[in-house]
Parts: structure tokens; sequence; C-alpha cells
């Protein structure tokens, strides 16, 4: 039964920013006689050709894109053109947030992370209210509820936000990285990770039980709302909508461990890459999730305080 899931764990390091992306949930404001009423924005739609967001650091002889990623889409999707393909066939060199290895070894890493080392089944961690969600929840997908019992908690709520996704239509293979790897390599130029597959699954691995699981829990509580979630999420990357993409990627990260070590860590790492990657001569294709690239703590921000400006390329 473990193995069966062990094929969603695969795709984890693609996914770090993507747990997190339920709906946002707009409350009316009650009418009253002092009621104001704010001006209507038109909801985005998804555009026939996708133009997501790029941004740009140069000096004299080193140039790094930055261009925002979305981990999983639908196939059939536009957005490989124009700027960012011009600025993807003028780089030597794609960074990426990590490099995917081996399956067989993948599944190791997973394998020595993921399983549960106190014995503990992970329904009998949760409060008897939390696994009557919990429980309510994987029927709902059609998922056996002891399914992850031997698992850490994290692991769980990982996979639990994927099935709705793949059920919706997102196809494991169709991310944005996925396309520029396969580019990458016909061209046969460098590619670079930032992150190993064990660091990565550690930034989850490695956060208090107790985090894990009030993260699992709030992954349950909006399992609903995560395939409508993630639409708005492509819809808003599509349009280069930024600050509307940030809220929507970084939802649910209230928790501040879990917001500091998913992006706020992160990017402070990534920014002192760039740093020292700026110091050599050459032009590269970074491409990071996209919630890494919005909001007050972006890695653009970070960046910024260390003289570097990430200028947007409008196109």
């Amino acid at each position: 039964m473990v193995r069966r899931w062990f094929l969603n764990a695969l795709l984890l390091p693609l996914y770090l920013t993507l747990t997190a992306c339920p709906a946002i949930r707009q409350e009316p404001a009650s009418a009253g006689d002092d009621a104001v009423t704010a001006p209507v924005t038109a909801a985005a739609v998804m555009p026939d050709d996708a133009d997501p967001a790029l941004w740009v650091i140069r000096d004299a002889d080193t140039t790094i894109y930055l261009f925002g990623t979305v981990h999983i889409l639908k196939p059939g999707m536009t957005w490989f053109d124009e700027a960012v393909k011009d600025s993807f066939e003028a780089s030597d060199e794609l960074v990426v947030e990590m490099v995917k290895p081996d399956p067989g070894v993948m599944a190791k890493i997973v394998s020595d992370l993921a399983i549960d080392k106190t014995g503990i089944s992970l329904r009998d961690k949760l409060s008897a209210e939390d696994r009557a969600k919990y429980e309510a929840a994987l029927t709902q997908l059609n998922v056996p509820v002891a399914a992850f019992d031997p698992l850490d908690p994290w692991f769980a709520s990982v996979n639990i936000s994927l099935i709705p996704l793949m059920r919706n239509g997102y196809a494991s293979d169709q991310g944005a990285e996925d396309a520029l790897l396969a580019r990458a390599g016909a061209r046969t130029i460098k590619i670079t990770g930032l992150e190993t597959p064990e660091q990565q699954l550690k930034f989850f691995d490695d956060l208090p039980e107790a985090v894990q699981i009030r993260f699992l829990n709030f992954t349950v509580d909006t399992i609903d709302d995560a395939a409508d979630g993630m639409e708005q999420m492509v819809i808003e990357w599509a349009n280069a909508n930024v600050d509307a993409l940030g809220e929507l990627m970084n939802a649910g990260l209230e928790d501040k461990i879990i917001y500091d070590t998913l992006l706020v860590n992160r990017n402070i790492s990534w920014a002192e890459w760039v740093e020292q990657r700026m110091k050599q001569p050459g032009t590269i294709f970074l491409a990071v999730g996209a919630g890494h690239l919005a909001g007050p703590s972006s890695l653009q921000a970070v960046l910024a305080k260390k003289g570097l400006v990430a200028e947007r390329i409008e196109y």
C-alpha cells in the first residue's frame, strides 16, 4: 500500500509552494447606511496566450533572467514564446529549484524520510475531530483511510493536495520546469539545481510534528477548494498578475515556521547564490516557483537589499 503512494511522492519537490493554494474567499461587505462601495475589479480570465512575468538582473558581463513557474499545468497551455523564449534562447545555463534524480534514487530518499520512525499510526496522532475529518476526506478522494498510516503528516498532506488536481486535468509532466528542462536538454546547455532532493524533502520532514499536523489539517479543511484555487492561480500566472498570484500561492503559509521554511529562508539562500553568480560572466535563465517572486519576502526584495535590482520585462 505504501509503495502505491510513492508515485506522488516523487512529484513532491516540484510542489513545495503548490500545496497551499486554496481559493481565497472574499466575504461580502455588509450593507448599511454608511457602507462604502468598493470598486469592482473584473475577475481575471485565462488568456489564449499566457504571458507570465519575467525579470532580469544585469551588470557589465552577467545577465540573470528570473522566471516564475507553476509546477503543474494542464496540457496545451501556450506560454513559451515571445520574451520568455527569447530570454531562454539567449541563456547558456538553466537554473531550477532542483534537478530530478533517477526515480529509484528518489524513491529511496522518500522512503528514508517519509516513513514514520515512532511506530505510531498517523491517524492515532490526530485528535478525534481531526481524524474524523481526515478519514472523510480520504473517503471522498477514494483513498483507503489507512493509506498513509505508516507515514509522516507532511507526506500525507502533500499527496492529498495533489489528488484533486490530477483528477481535474493537471498533468505531472506538464509543469513549466518540465518544458524548460526538455528544451535545455535539447540545446545541451548547463542545467543547475539550487537545492538537492534531500534538502527539499527535509524542509517538510524537519518541521516539528505539531506543525506538520496543522499543515495536514489545513489541507484537509481546504481540499474542496484545491482545484478551483489552482485554476485561479494559473490564470493569475498566465496574466502576469504578480501580486494576486503571490497571495494565492502563499495562502496557507500563515504559520510562521512554515512560511519561513518554505519561502523566506529559501529566498535568502537563493539570493546569496545569485549574488555570487553575478560575479561570473554569462547569461542564466533562473526558473523558480512563482510564489517566490511575489510579495514582501520575494526573491527580488531580498536581492534589492543586496543592491541587485531585478527589472520587470514588459512584453
